[in-house]
Formats: structure tokens, sequence, C-alpha cells
């Protein structure tokens, strides 16, 4: 068998290359075809914020000329701010079923962590837990949703093959929001803690497509306070949070994009998005010749969501706030026709939001692993 090559993307078509291996990899799966256009932007180090306090690293590998393997490595010194330790990470890992090419594309990633005095390798992170992460261990018979990789099973073999072990599981949770009448569904306390936060004075609005920006900030300030005390969390910045808002802005439905205030200040907020992976699983990765119509065309279609952010302030996850959020979904889920979703990613740790999604009928359905590599010694 020819000897392998790994090598750092260097040219435009170098990227497309490991932009598009896994439309070869994981035809015929359920994968979903991710736009081009899209990916090529979010892996650009001049428009990705991420690059504002961070560095990484694109690998190929080849044998015979033949793309066979990709990888990202990635060190990110807010990671280093908040979460202490001296990580580095590793990402967008696909590979042929082959565990020659798997341990040299790690190789490759463990030697330019190393290289920045790095003692231990977190992964899959593409790039940080704001963004897509973990490895598949369990549905990969169901669709990913919005923003959910998917992968084979012989990854999991892979990766634990060269040593990697776990680190911690994210959980996907399966709510069937509008199947079921309102109330039949929920348990007693959740509706008993909305009725207590709306005589705190908590009211729950809809977020304003027309002030997005200022949404934006509302919405950032919750999401790094309600976050901050949790595993691998890094808080986002202004610019990332911007960067995704435009991004994500042609799906955003005002129906689920949610604010929780209280006398005039914001202290919860739920970011729920349409599942445009229904769309985006007919395009092939492209907008032309073609996509742009099945996109609009088939936005309409959408019959399920995914709940991407759910938070409170700290100091008023007291009041029952989580709970209107949570109620408003299931008031919200039938009018608009998207009547069940999944939640997540929920750390496996997080013995507060799991009991509450037990709470809301929901059931594990996906699971999701981050690993680690100790590099040192």
């Amino acid at each position: 068998m020819a000897a392998l090559k790994v090598r750092p993307v260097q040219s435009r078509r170098d990227l497309t290359a490991f932009i598009k291996l896994p439309f070869r990899l994981h035809r015929g799966t359920p994968w979903v075809p991710p736009l081009i256009m899209e990916r090529r932007q979010f892996l650009n180090r001049d428009k990705n914020p991420f690059f504002e306090h961070a560095e990484a690293e694109y690998f190929l590998c080849e044998r015979d000329g033949a793309l066979v393997g990709r990888i990202t490595a990635q060190v990110d010194e807010r990671w280093t701010q908040f979460q202490g330790g001296n990580d580095g990470m590793f990402g967008f890992f696909e590979s042929e079923n082959d565990p020659e090419v798997a341990r040299a594309l790690v190789e490759a990633a463990t030697d330019w962590v190393r290289a920045r005095g790095r003692d231990r390798m977190l992964g899959p992170m593409d790039f940080t837990t704001n963004d897509e992460c973990g490895l598949l261990i369990e549905g990969y018979d169901l669709e990913p949703l919005i923003l959910e990789p998917w992968h084979p099973p012989y990854y999991r073999e892979l990766l634990e093959g060269l040593g990697m072990t776990k680190t911690m599981d994210l959980w996907m949770w399966r709510l069937a929001m509008g199947e079921l009448k309102q109330g039949d569904h929920f348990h007693d306390l959740i509706h008993q803690a909305a009725e207590a936060a709306t005589e705190h004075g908590v009211v729950v609005r809809q977020m304003r497509k027309r002030d997005l920006e200022a949404e934006v900030t509302r919405f950032m300030d919750v999401y790094n306070e309600a976050w901050g005390t949790n595993w691998g969390f890094v808080p986002i910045t202004e610019e990332e949070v911007r960067f995704q808002a435009k991004n994500l802005k042609p799906i955003l439905d005002e129906n689920w994009a949610m604010i929780a205030e209280r006398n005039g200040e914001v202290v919860g907020a739920a970011l729920t998005l349409p599942d445009i992976n229904q769309v985006l699983a007919k395009m092939n990765g492209r907008l032309l010749p073609l996509g742009w119509w099945r996109f609009l065309t088939g936005k309409g279609k959408v019959d399920r969501v995914r709940v991407f952010a759910l938070g409170v302030k700290p100091r008023y996850q007291h009041l029952g706030v989580a709970a209107a959020l949570y109620v408003r979904h299931i008031e919200v889920a039938p009018r608009v026709g998207q009547l069940w979703g999944e939640m997540g990613w929920i750390l496996e740790v997080n013995e507060p939001m799991n009991r509450a999604m037990e709470g809301m009928g929901g059931k594990v359905v996906k699971r999701y692993r981050l690993y680690e590599l100790p590099l040192s010694g």
C-alpha cells in the first residue's frame, strides 16, 4: 500500500478539497451536506473572529494523490483563560475506515499542538464548544438537525484505538413539543413554575429581527452569564456572536427566538432554530443553479426545530424563568406547525437541565463525546 502524506492546506483548491471530503465519505448516510460557501467563510482566518484569539492549522491526508482524511489542530487563548490547563484541540476529523490514516492525522495534529507547548489535546471541536463539537457515539440512524455533526460508528473505533479517552459526553434530547395537547407531556411542576414566573413579573417576548443587532447583544449577555460555570464553556465574544448571527439571519424565525424580561431587564433567552437541514439535504452544498429555489421553497415545509440555547441569568434562576421559556415552546409549536425538536447539547453532568428535560417528557436520542489525549510524558 502506498505511503500516506499529511500536509497543511495551502491554497483555495486545498481548502475546497478539505470541505468536500465528507461529501464522498458520507454519501448515502444520514449526514447532511453543509453549504460550501458557508464552510469556506467559517474556515477563513480573515473572516472568522475565532482567529482574533486563536490559531489553527488545517491538514489533508493523501495516498497516491487521493484525499483520504482531514483534521484541524488549534490553540485558543480564551480557552486557556477561562478553562485553565494547557490544552490544544483538534476538530473537523474525517477519515476513511483505515487506522493508519487516522494515526497519521492525529499525529500531525498532536505534533502541531505539542510544538506550541500544550500537554493535552481535546476534541473534536469545530472550533470551540460554541460551535459544532463532539463525536457522535449514539444515534447513528437519526438525521442530524441544524448545527449537529454526524459521524459513522468507525470513527469512535479509530480515535479510541489511538488512546483517546472520554472527557465529557453531550446529550441531545428529543422533545415532542406540539405533538400532544398542551400540558399533557410537561410535568405539572414546570407549568406551576411558569405561572410563578408570571407572578414575579417575568414577561416572555419574541426577539425582533428589525432590531437584531441589539437583540444579539441581549442574547449574548444571557448566554455568557448562564453558561459561565459549565465545563468547557468559553464566553463568546461580541464579534463571534455577530458573525454567527449574520449566518443564521436567513433562517431565524421570530416565533422561536425568545427574550425573558423582568422590570425592563433581560433575565433569560432562548434561541430555537428551524431545522433547515431538511432543506440542505436536497441542495448538495450549493446555492446554484437550483439551491436558492430549493431553499426558498423548502423553508416553509420544515416541521422540526433545534432548541440551540436556553438559559437564565444565575441570580434569576429561582423565579421560574426557564419554565416560562419551556411553556412558550409548546405554545408556539402547534401554531407554526413545527411539532417536535431536539434540545442540546446538554452536558451529561448538568443534572438540573437533564431533570428538566425528563419533566418535559424528553428522551435522549443522541450522544456526542469529547475526547482527550495526553501529550506529555
